[in-house]
Parts: C-alpha cells; sequence; structure tokens
C-alpha cells in the first residue's frame, strides 16, 4: 500500500533532515518534490493543489522557519494535512431506528462487490451483530452462487431466488426473512454493470427508494486510480452514498484513489479491502493510513490483528511451555499459524514504524514461500518427533523430505535453526538475552 509514495516521500524528508533552519526556497523545492510525487502517485491534480497550498502556508511561519528541527515539524504538518484530505475521524455504519439495518452495496463489476458483501457481513459478526445477506446480483453469472458458497463457508445465513425472480422482490422477501430470524443488519449484493449507464442507475435509484437503506455503499476497485474517483462522482449523483468500500488496498503501490476519493466526493471511506482473505477488511482510519504513508506505522491496527489472531488461553500455556523449556515444533507451528491469520509479512512491517524502508520489495513472496515451506514439512512429522526432534535421524529426514515436497537438506536447515529458537526461548525464560545481538537476526532472516 502506498509503496511509491512512502518511498518518495522517505526520500525528500530524508534530504531535508541533514539542513538546520529552511529558508522559504528550500521549502518551495521540498514542496515541488512533494508535488510530483503525488502526481506520480496519481493523485488528483485539485487535490493535490489545495493540500499543498495548505502545507505550504503552515510551513511559512515563524515556528517552522525557524525551528531547530524543521523536519519533525514538516511531517507534522503534512500528517495533519493528510488526515484532513482522507477525512477526520472514523466513519462507522449508521444502523436504523429499528432493526434490521439495511447495507446496499452498489458497483461495477469485477470490484470484488460480492466478496465485500461476505466481508462486511463477517465483520459485523465480529462486532456482535447479528448479519443477514441477500443475493440480489442477478446479473453476473454465478454471483448468487458465490455468495451462496462464502455465506456457508462463513456460517452466515443468506437469502436467495431463482434468476427469474426481481431483484426487487427478492430483497423485499429477504427482509421479511431478516425480520423472522431477528437479523440485525441486512447486506443487499446488487447488480452491478461493467460501465455506467443511465438504465442501471435508475435501477438502483427505485431499489433504494423502495428498501430505503440506512447506508448506501459504494464497493470500487482502488487500483483503477481516478477511473474509482470517476465511479465514486457518478454514483453519488445518482443514489446520494452514504460511504466508501475501497478494493484490493493491498496491491496499489500508488494509493491515488485513496487520496482523492473522499476529498473530491465528500463521501467518507468507510473500509479498505486488504486482501483475498474473508477477514481482509479493515475499518477506515484516515490517521492511521496517513501514518503508514509517511513510514511511521499503524500500531494500532497491529495489536488489534493479533488480539484477533491469539489466542489469549493458548498464549498463557504458550508462555509456560517456554518457561518449562518444553517448547517444541508443535507450537512452533501453531506460533506460525496465528502470524498468518494476521495478514502477509509484508502487510506487517507495513504497520511497524520506519521497518518498511528496511525490507526488501520481495520480502513478502519471500517469506511466504518460506513460511509455507516449514509448515510442509512440520506436517510431514510425526507427533512423536514433533515433540521431540532429536529422534529425527537420517532415514526419517528423507521421509519427513518426501511426504513435505521438500528436500533432506531443507529439513536438516528447519531442525538446526530451531535449535537455536528454542536456545534463545531458554535464555528468555531465564530473563537473559543473547549479547550477540546478529544471532538473533539470523534467526529472524531463517524463519
Amino acid at each position: 500500500m502506498f509503496e511509491v509514495l512512502a518511498q518518495k516521500l522517505s526520500q525528500i524528508f530524508r534530504r531535508l533532515s541533514g539542513k538546520g533552519k529552511l529558508s522559504e526556497k528550500e521549502i518551495d523545492e521540498a514542496l515541488r518534490e512533494v508535488r510530483l510525487a503525488f502526481l506520480e502517485a496519481d493523485v488528483n491534480f485539485k487535490v493535490v493543489k489545495s493540500f499543498l497550498a495548505e502545507v505550504r502556508t503552515r510551513l511559512l511561519t515563524a515556528e517552522v522557519l525557524e525551528s531547530l528541527t524543521p523536519v519533525q515539524q514538516i511531517i507534522k504538518v503534512v500528517n495533519e494535512e493528510l488526515i484532513t484530505v482522507l477525512g477526520k475521524g472514523a466513519s462507522r455504519l449508521e444502523p436504523a431506528k429499528q432493526p434490521p439495518s439495511v447495507a446496499m452495496l452498489v458497483g461495477l463489476q469485477g470490484s470484488g462487490k460480492t466478496t465485500t458483501a461476505a466481508k462486511l457481513a463477517l465483520h459485523l459478526r465480529q462486532s456482535g451483530q447479528h448479519p443477514l445477506l441477500i443475493a440480489a446480483d442477478l446479473r453476473r453469472p454465478a454471483a448468487v452462487e458465490q455468495l451462496v458458497i462464502l455465506g456457508k463457508e462463513l456460517n452466515i445465513p443468506v437469502y436467495s431466488e431463482e434468476i427469474s425472480s426481481a431483484p426487487k422482490n427478492i430483497c423485499i422477501h429477504g427482509l421479511k426473512r431478516a425480520k423472522e430470524t431477528g437479523a440485525t443488519w441486512v447486506i443487499i449484493d446488487t447488480q452491478g454493470r461493467l460501465h455506467i449507464d443511465e438504465e442501471m442507475m435508475k435501477e438502483l435509484a427505485r431499489l433504494k427508494a423502495e428498501l430505503d437503506p440506512s447506508e448506501v455503499l459504494l464497493v470500487v476497485d482502488a487500483m483503477t486510480g481516478q477511473d474509482a474517483v470517476r465511479v465514486a462522482e457518478e454514483f453519488n449523483k445518482h443514489v446520494n452514498l452514504t460511504g466508501l468500500i475501497l478494493t484490493k488496498m493491498d496491491g496499489d503501490a500508488r494509493g491515488g484513489a485513496a487520496l482523492s476519493i473522499r476529498f473530491v466526493t465528500g463521501v467518507p471511506i468507510k473500509f479498505i479491502g486488504i486482501g483475498e482473505k474473508v477477514d481482509a477488511l479493515e475499518a477506515f482510519h484516515p490517521e492511521r493510513l496517513a501514518s503508514r504513508i509517511l513510514g511511521m506505522g499503524d500500531m494500532l491496527t497491529l495489536i488489534e490483528k493479533a488480539e484477533k489472531a491469539f489466542d489469549e488461553q493458548r498464549v498463557k500455556e504458550l508462555e509456560g511451555k517456554i518457561r518449562a523449556e518444553s517448547f517444541n515444533l508443535e507450537d512452533f507451528l501453531w506460533q506460525l499459524r496465528q502470524i498468518k491469520k494476521m495478514g502477509s509479512i509484508s502487510q506487517l512491517t507495513e504497520m511497524l514504524p520506519s521497518f518498511s524502508s528496511f525490507v526488501p520489495r520481495n520480502i513478502g513472496d519471500d517469506e511466504e514461500k518460506q513460511l509455507k515451506k516449514i509448515e510442509a514439512i512440520i506436517l510431514s512429522m510425526t507427533p512423536e518427533e514433533r515433540n521431540n526432534p532429536r529422534i529425527i535421524s537420517g532415514s526419517r529426514r528423507r521421509r519427513i523430505a518426501k511426504g513435505s515436497g521438500t528436500t533432506p537438506q531443507d529439513v536438516n536447515q528447519l531442525l538446526n535453526r530451531f535449535q537455536q529458537v528454542q536456545k534463545i526461548t531458554k535464555l528468555v525464560s531465564k530473563g537473559k538475552l543473547p549479547k550477540n545481538l546478529s544471532f538473533i537476526d539470523e534467526r529472524r532472516r531463517a524463519f
């Protein structure tokens, strides 16, 4: 996310950090570079112009010009103005006065509307709600079937009818079902089109008037950049959107849509999609995203992900095993799986302050492959071998390698590295740390 923009801004701030007081000319030169960085990131020109005008006004004050640490002041100003562009404060879903509340998802085909409907339902259930999905996209082949399958996987009810039914009737019948079953939220997957046309908009407007939804959420592909902004403007003009969900944010290295769409349309971003997994939907927090763009990390989101991924009771049990020096490969496998639940390695490093700048661009792919290899090797072991790796002889290594599709050398490497991990956990359990910190760094690279 925002890889191009984040790197450009980091380079600009790094150059300025070597200077003492800054002159007006030096600030203008830096802002010209910032302007180019934003335009290269496909940010709307009007947004860039307004953003830089505000930043420049605030930077040309005595507080910044006379400061002995001007870069810190510049980053502070840029961060605050980024938050303003993205929309101050998190925007939450507005429930109806009487349940069930209705969220109508609209958008073009290919934006990820159907999968986003399922992700949103899961998010609501994790928040203590009782969602019901309505499959009303009869235009795209297999859209109904896809939503039904996703509903079964997540154990979330889905209301659907035959393709011959009218979308309006399906929604009305689905709302009746929601009231009967005590659902608190109804999420409607409406029909998309390959392009915006008058017929499509009239159809959505009629459906909205009939259902009177609490939320009309546009699902839009962030990777389409300025096209996403234009699509949002058109939908908002015809159906008065209440919020936006930006999908495929994890694949958008530029970030132009996210930095433009709120400012241009005035419609708040409520969620962002950050991956293909069903739990890869985050509530949108402008201040957290601005922090990521400036390389300051996003520790709050990282903590939230950790709280969801790690079972508190299991963590306590693991702590006890570490103290008792009985940490084994079964425990290590559990840890790996919990980390994978939190997201890709590249996504996690992005949330650590200044850490992403030290991580190679391809670390995500390389580390994901390594984690899968480690998991395959451990799963090819017997319970006895996982509990006591010392018994793994040459013949056992060959069997494990064959079963995991790896080589005996791969198995050897894992076992050797795991021995080092055990040494570290033993030292930690006794309140000690190895003096040679490069030793720990080698272990991190190994796994």
